[in-house]
């Protein structure tokens, strides 16, 4: 299942994509792709669907963030060993944990907006997880039973206000519009290897990043059941999960951060694509 939030900004209607890539309207099955939605087993509902009596949607309308009413937005840093090493930083012994603001979620193909007094702005292809029921303390070989699926994200960071103000990540990680979500969520049944999935990004057409998830340092599992024993995860809260090589930063001789007018595209195998235009910000 390729699960949708369509419309305007707050006012997203949840769908589902068909086998012609089409949008089918959910609202009569579900209220909203969102932990709610997962926590009623409202999956099981939509598998049972029949599609083709669901109404299209016509047109092609714009998209929200895949997961709605996100909580707690978790992401896990230096995920990946050339991703460290780019940055000069040792392998992590632990995740690296911090979190982005659940204000900064947008849709997919939203506009990245520069903040304010911004000079090093950063895009990171991401793996996220999804969550899909309560979890604490979980048993590592019952961590992935709390995942409800998967997405794609752009863990888009201001690297002077993360590295250059303090020692708190967060700063350069929740501005505005710093967290697309989607094109899809899709169920975990889908995915039958997470650790096996081709992670890139594009900025004007020029290749960044080309990796595979099966170089993270920790893997789903074990990001899921260690955030579990330091936060109770719930149903629709994301995990992002890292990013390989080729970010702006990781190019020391001459970093290439984003700029107004620039495009990024990105992609994760299975979970559809992402397109951002930076532009500069707007009161």
């Amino acid at each position: 299942m390729k699960l949708v939030r369509y419309g305007a900004p707050g006012r997203e209607k949840p769908g589902i994509i068909d086998a012609d890539g089409k949008i089918r309207d959910l609202s009569r099955i579900v209220p909203d792709i969102d932990g709610a939605m997962l926590a009623a087993g409202g999956l099981a509902k939509i598998k049972k669907a029949n599609l083709k009596r669901l109404k299209t949607v016509a047109g092609k309308p714009r998209l929200g963030p895949c997961v709605g009413h996100v909580r707690n937005y978790l992401a896990i840093g230096l995920n990946y060993s050339d991703h460290a090493a780019e940055g000069g930083n040792p392998i992590p012994k632990e995740p690296v944990v911090f979190n982005k603001a659940p204000s900064c979620i947008c849709g997919p193909n939203d506009n990245t907006m520069i903040p304010k007094d911004s000079s090093k702005l950063d895009y990171e292809c991401e793996l996220v997880i999804v969550i899909g029921k309560r979890a604490r303390y979980l048993a590592k070989d019952k961590a992935m039973d709390a995942v409800a699926g998967y997405c794609l994200g752009n863990d888009v960071s201001e690297r002077a206000f993360q590295l250059e103000h303090g020692q708190t990540f967060a700063k350069g990680k929740g501005a505005e519009t710093f967290g697309p979500l989607g094109p899809w969520f899709v169920s975990k049944d889908e995915i039958k290897d997470p650790q096996n999935l081709a992670v890139w990004s594009n900025v004007n057409g020029e290749k960044r990043q080309n990796g595979n998830t099966r170089n993270m340092i920790f893997d789903c599992q074990h990001i899921v059941w260690y955030c579990s024993q330091f936060f109770v995860l719930e149903p629709g809260d994301v995990i992002a999960t890292g990013t390989p090589a080729g970010v702006g930063i990781g190019r020391k001789v001459e970093p290439k951060y984003l700029r107004a007018g620039d495009v990024v595209e990105l992609g994760v195998d299975g979970l559809g694509t992402q397109t951002q235009k930076i532009v500069p910000f707007k009161a």
